[in-house]
């Protein structure tokens, strides 16, 4: 949140993946997550008549990627000015 200390987001969040500078000396971090992902159905049908049998099936898997990236901007005095994100998923 708003006017948190650098060190406590180091603490909840962890290292940054980049920490750039402007010509102020104000810090910006940026944290870049990806995260994997795979799912599998599978669905059958059965049945039984008499002395016939016989089953149906049908399988799929779904994978994808979901990211999330956050800028954590600090002020001269170290302290969260803002903050913004973005995720998407593919």
């Amino acid at each position: 949140h708003k006017g948190m200390s650098q060190s406590a987001v180091a603490e909840a969040l962890g290292a940054p993946n980049i920490i750039t500078r402007d010509s102020n000396g104000i810090e910006t971090w940026i944290y870049d997550k990806v995260a994997s992902y795979a799912s599998y159905k599978h669905s059958s049908i059965y049945g039984t008549i008499l002395i016939l049998s016989g089953s149906s099936g049908s399988a799929s898997t779904t994978t994808g990627q979901r990211t999330l990236t956050v800028i954590v901007k600090f002020d001269k005095n170290q302290k969260i000015e803002s903050i913004s994100y973005n995720s998407s998923e593919f």
